[in-house]
């Protein structure tokens, strides 16, 4: 099957799931759902997930960022330091546990705020790629990375493709770019995006859905803007071309509830916290956390103990965000997940 019907296909599959379980754009949030851990505001028994294999595991690097984005995940911005920079040393702590626990993960993933602006970037990724795990890093693409240009040619010498580096371009066009990430923002981002292709990195590019358009028709925006720009990225390739859908916490969002796998075809498998887990150091703390996942690093319920041992629990889908990114949206901040 041709890869374009393959992405049609799964955007299909994405629709058809938000139809099963309606989402009407028009409702607030229902303030009494999301509250108790185990049971649904319809008194209804809460999915939870296991967490089948730590395949991937995030450091959060801090959330200070060269951007203030309108929609950011996590409100990364210039003022920021709700998560403080993560160092070397606090990595290689993880690094250690799972080798010593034989935990098999093959993925670690840094994203921020702007993970090139941690003063230690270089020497995490070092020590990530140096023990043979694939290593991606989520970027703005901007001048803090370009800054590491020389750094980074270094670690692609020795590493090759086991470095994988992830642009955000909002979308395809520079004005809705800019009307997520400000002003002056767009050429920036496509001159590191240029760059990165240029000198042959493993390179993807995750856009944004907040729009409403048609996922097909994005990717042939970006497939457009890659043959224009001469960036060797295939725009219907869901792993080189990540579009996640949109978080807006002004919507209501159905609970997950047990029942719902089977309605909606899906495995608690399926979700990103069955194979994942995020690491964050929080301002003020003396030691990192580990939380559920790359999108709730603020909300303690979500907070697992020090130790991946510790995080290894079952997470309960107590949040929006689990509903809406995760369930019904299929989506996962990995590199590897289609």
């Amino acid at each position: 099957m041709h890869m374009a019907a393959q992405v049609k296909g799964r955007a299909i599959k994405k629709q058809e799931r938000k139809i099963m379980i309606q989402i009407n754009p028009l409702e607030k949030p229902d303030s009494a759902k999301f509250q108790d851990p185990d049971v649904t505001a319809d008194g209804e028994t809460r999915a939870s997930v296991s967490l089948k294999k730590l395949e991937t595991l995030w450091f959060n690097t801090g959330t200070l960022c060269n951007l203030e984005c309108v929609h950011c995940y996590i409100e990364s911005s210039p003022r920021n330091e709700r998560l403080v920079y993560i160092s070397a040393e606090d990595v290689r702590t993880y690094l250690d546990e799972i080798e010593r626990d034989g935990l098999g993960t093959r993925e670690i993933g840094f994203t921020g705020g702007e993970p090139f602006m941690n003063p230690e970037i270089i020497q995490m990724l070092q020590d990530c790629l140096s023990r043979e795990f694939e290593t991606l890093v989520l970027t703005n693409g901007m001048r803090p990375k370009m800054n590491l240009s020389e750094e980074l040619l270094t670690l692609k010498a020795r590493f090759g493709d086991r470095l994988r580096v992830r642009v955000s371009i909002d979308h395809y066009g520079p004005d809705l770019h800019e009307e997520e990430r400000g002003k002056r923002s767009w050429e920036p981002a496509i001159e590191g995006l240029r760059w990165l292709s240029k000198q042959g990195f493993c390179v993807s590019v995750a856009g944004r859905s907040c729009w409403g358009e048609e996922e097909v028709s994005m990717r042939a925006g970006y497939a457009r803007l890659f043959e224009e720009l001469e960036i060797s990225i295939n725009a219907y390739d869901p792993v080189r071309m990540v579009i996640f859908p949109e978080m807006d916490e002004t919507i209501d969002v159905p609970e997950i509830t047990t029942q719902c796998w089977n309605i909606l075809g899906m495995s608690p498998e399926d979700v990103m916290c069955a194979s994942s887990r995020m690491v964050v150091k929080r301002k003020g703390a003396e030691r990192p956390a580990v939380v559920s996942c790359t999108l709730l690093p603020y909300d303690l319920q979500f907070e697992m103990g020090e130790t991946l041992a510790e995080a290894a629990c079952k997470v309960k889908l107590n949040h929006p965000h689990c509903a809406r990114f995760c369930v019904l949206g299929g989506a996962s901040c990995s590199a590897t997940k289609e």
